[in-house]
């Protein structure tokens, strides 16, 4: 029997994110290591940047979650991204993938390839564009920014993750989380989100602090855009413009509460 998925599930894993203050093991890419490291103090982990063949897997032997991002890959960030895969995989260490840009030139294409042949992928995040990309459908990429919505390819991403295994996590107007046959929508959030660098690889930040705790990695997943996407939705109604968003954000991810969880949550599932 599947376990239900509600606004009280997303609470218990916000809760034990601050009580357990996981350890995320970060290979990401240049542009947004400051802040997705603040993002991952906010939210109530401990992140490392550990980037280096020379100790990342090793480091990755000593984390909840290790992240990997090819937002800047090069080959032997790619080698360092392999090595500490390895490693997570054999202490079952959850590893979550952001494809940034996936599709986009051969080099992401071909990165991507190695990561799913050769590592055993927890949960991955991404755009539309990106995901569709990583499924064998035409996603429609330019640079890192997907041109297409997830509207309509609901199906295309249950099949992915479920021959695949691999929790998959659409970011969107609506981001949708499947396993392959269970479903979660995420209402929250705020299209102002978009007008900042980083915002996309700080939600796969989020699902990788709570994927950290040990609990069912579809509700983990979910509960982290969840509240992630509700912080972010508070600040943007608090913020003047995309200049005082990325203060007021941290801010409300570090007071993010069960009580604003509770009151503020708008989740959609077929669980």
């Amino acid at each position: 029997m599947n376990t239900p998925f509600t606004i009280s599930t997303v609470t218990k894993i916000f809760s034990q994110v601050q009580k357990t203050n996981p350890m995320i093991h970060h290979i990401t890419n240049n542009v947004v290591m400051n802040f997705t490291a603040n993002i991952t103090l906010a939210m109530g982990a401990s992140p490392v940047m550990a980037p280096s063949i020379a100790e990342s897997a090793q480091m990755a032997g000593y984390s909840g979650a290790l992240l990997l991002n090819i937002g800047t890959i090069n080959p032997e960030l790619l080698k360092s991204m392999v090595a500490a895969g390895k490693a997570a995989n054999e202490k079952n260490i959850p590893i979550i993938l952001d494809p940034v840009g996936a599709g986009a030139t051969e080099l992401r294409t071909k990165t991507i390839k190695t990561l799913l042949s050769e590592l055993k992928i927890s949960a991955v995040r991404g755009n539309a564009g990106e995901i569709l990309s990583l499924a064998g459908t035409s996603g429609k990429v330019r640079g890192v920014d997907s041109l297409a919505t997830g509207e309509g390819f609901e199906d295309i991403f249950k099949t992915f993750a479920a021959e695949t295994g691999i929790i998959t996590a659409v970011s969107g107007e609506t981001d949708f989380i499947t396993d392959g046959t269970n479903w979660i929508k995420v209402h929250n959030g705020n299209r102002m989100m978009t007008s900042i660098t980083g915002t996309g690889c700080g939600a796969t930040t989020a699902v990788a602090c709570y994927a950290a705790t040990g609990s069912s990695l579809l509700h983990a997943v979910a509960a982290g855009i969840t509240c992630y996407n509700i912080a972010g939705e508070i600040a943007c109604g608090l913020c003047k413009g995309p200049g005082s968003f990325v203060p007021e954000f941290i801010d409300q991810l570090f007071n993010l509460s069960e009580e604003t969880i509770t009151n503020v949550s708008r989740i959609e599932t077929n669980l």
